[in-house]
């Protein structure tokens, strides 16, 4: 399927709301009793926030920032994104990493270098709001709530209201 601009012919609107309920479902399935939680800056940061909150885990979610890891630091520079904030060891943990959209893989090879700057997890795992295939890189989710296919020349983000609710924003490059 093809995600559209909103308004265009034949555009399909993703529900994002309805994809965080299957993703809440997703990783109740998949967390164990010690698994922490991270959210990747910033899309990925609020569904950890509210996945924390909703399955009612004690404390914070961690936070993981690609910005000093990305292959594009030159052209980028320092995003104003949120720094890494990781309120559990990382030695030994069981991480969950939680992201809005899969896309190259580029992101998620820079915050596994990000991770394993603060030590050595005994496993990790991804899941996400929507994988829109198109990787670059050999990496797969083990949870993604939908999967959509979307032009190269789109890009879609996760947005939330002053209230929490989540929309996408489908942009074009």
């Amino acid at each position: 399927m093809t995600v559209s601009p909103p308004g265009a012919q034949g555009s399909l609107v993703l529900d994002a709301e309805a994809l965080y309920r299957e993703l809440l479902r997703g990783v109740r399935s998949l967390r164990e009793p010690h698994t922490q939680l991270a959210g990747i800056a910033s899309g990925g940061a609020w569904l950890a926030e509210r996945l924390q909150k909703d399955l009612g885990l004690d404390g914070a979610a961690g936070v993981l920032s690609s910005a000093m890891h990305r292959d594009d630091f030159a052209q980028r520079g320092l995003a104003a994104s949120a720094q890494t904030q990781l309120p559990f060891d990382v030695n030994g943990a069981d991480i969950l990493v939680l992201d809005d959209v899969l896309y190259t893989g580029r992101t998620l090879r820079a915050v596994l270098n990000e991770l394993y700057d603060y030590g050595r997890p005994a496993r990790v795992r991804l899941a996400v709001l929507v994988d829109r295939g198109g990787r670059e890189l050999p990496v797969q989710a083990d949870f993604a709530a939908a999967r959509v296919a979307l032009p190269a020349s789109q890009s879609l983000a996760l947005a939330r209201t002053e209230g929490g609710n989540f929309h996408f924003q489908v942009k074009e490059a």
